[in-house]
């Protein structure tokens, strides 16, 4: 059956097709210049000091994790309590548990997708090590009371940001506000590079562990005066093969980063795109009798438009998500649903605060649809007929 309203398309032209052949013609694949400019004009979109792109969005977490645990002062040990929302998606989680933090899931608020701030003040304790942020399907948290809730604390914050490129929340881009955050540019997501991740931090020293990371836990991509060695060998064949961190190979490909050249540029306008097929949504869907839908916060990149049951509701998600599938209408759940439920949560170290109700409403209850970077009008408003057919 044809999708009238599928989950996402493409954002590419012939701009990013041209972009392939002309790394092609130079037959130099992996990383290289091309990824090195779009580092820079990411760093320059967001106002951050230094950005490091990965072959993904979950290998960017990876590292991100990775590199608290190798600066100098005050890194992140095996057991460290670090708080995470219970929903998300599965490679906030996995990077923490094989780092050995010990998770511990808190609720989210059934309306804005985020923390329940409540809960979250609630769960921080003295043994907090770091508050693992996840802005759900573009919407920020609010990265004010958060700051709040940790106060004087020595709390480490990261913002896992690979569904919420272009937010903002107070003026500032989202991915900004902690030690480092996280960007993902997968197909469906803001702006796409085949396979692609970004992390984003304004800290030198974790900046240098990131590049090292990425490749190997070699020398050979740091600078010459660089905070994880010092000063690095004149002689490149010494430094060739030198390891000195447990390293990866997530280095993206050169063409990913010349997408993302073109991309980069397009991406102010799909976001405003974005918001625009927001605001018709939020006319049409605000204050519907049997959904919530996604209460802003700040100025949400609009990844998807979500919609929970209300629990007075007797309408069945089964039969709608059934009738909007046959009707044209791909539908997903929102993100992993109640992370807290799966199996792999066997081989972590962890603990529920308090009860996940309403992750649990999202779970049972909840779904969500694409937002695309064109106008969808007339598909949002046939996706309304559609709800009042169901």
């Amino acid at each position: 059956m044809e999708m009238f309203y599928p989950l996402a398309t493409s954002s590419w032209d012939n701009l990013e097709v041209e972009a392939i052949h002309k790394v092609i013609a130079t037959g130099m694949y992996t990383m290289g210049k091309h990824v090195a400019k779009y580092e820079e004009e990411f760093a320059k979109f967001l106002g951050s000091n230094h950005c490091v792109m990965v072959s993904s969005g979950s290998t960017a977490n990876l590292l991100m994790v990775a590199a608290l645990f190798y600066r100098k002062e005050n890194p992140l040990k095996r057991g460290d309590e670090v708080i995470v929302p219970a929903v998300s998606w599965s490679t906030t989680y996995f990077p923490l548990a094989q780092y050995g933090l010990k998770l511990k899931f808190v609720d989210i608020d059934i309306e804005t997708l985020n923390y329940d701030l409540n809960a979250l003040r609630d769960a921080v304790t003295d043994n907090t090590r770091m508050i693992m942020t996840v802005n759900l399907l573009g919407n920020p948290n609010n990265f004010t009371e958060i700051k709040n809730i940790i106060g004087e604390r020595k709390i480490e914050l990261v913002e896992d940001n690979c569904e919420s490129l272009g937010a903002t929340f107070e003026g500032k881009q989202t991915g900004t506000f902690g030690s480092m955050g996280t960007y993902s540019s997968f197909f469906s997501h803001h702006i796409s590079t085949m396979e692609g991740g970004i992390v984003t931090t304004d800290d030198e020293e974790l900046y240098h562990i990131l590049l090292c990371l990425r490749a190997h836990g070699w020398t050979r991509n740091l600078p010459k005066i660089n905070k994880v060695t010092g000063i690095k060998s004149d002689n490149a064949f010494e430094e060739s093969f030198k390891f000195v961190l447990p390293g990866y190979n997530v280095r993206p490909l050169e063409m990913s980063g010349a997408i993302g050249l073109e991309q980069i540029k397009k991406l102010q306008n799909f976001v405003d795109v974005r918001r625009e097929n927001a605001f018709v949504f939020q006319e049409l869907f605000s204050n519907h009798p049997d959904l919530y839908i996604q209460k802003e916060i700040g100025k949400s990149s609009w990844f998807g438009f979500s919609f929970v049951i209300r629990p007075e509701s007797t309408v069945k998600r089964i039969s709608l998500i059934e009738h909007l599938t046959k009707a044209g209408v791909e539908c997903r759940p929102i993100v992993a649903g109640n992370f807290a439920k799966n199996e792999a949560l066997k081989w972590f170290d962890f603990e529920i605060h308090g009860g996940l109700p309403n992750a649990e409403r999202i779970d049972q209850h909840g779904f969500f649809v694409g937002n695309h970077q064109v106008p969808m009008k007339a598909q949002i408003e046939r996706l309304r007929a559609e709800f009042d057919k169901g």
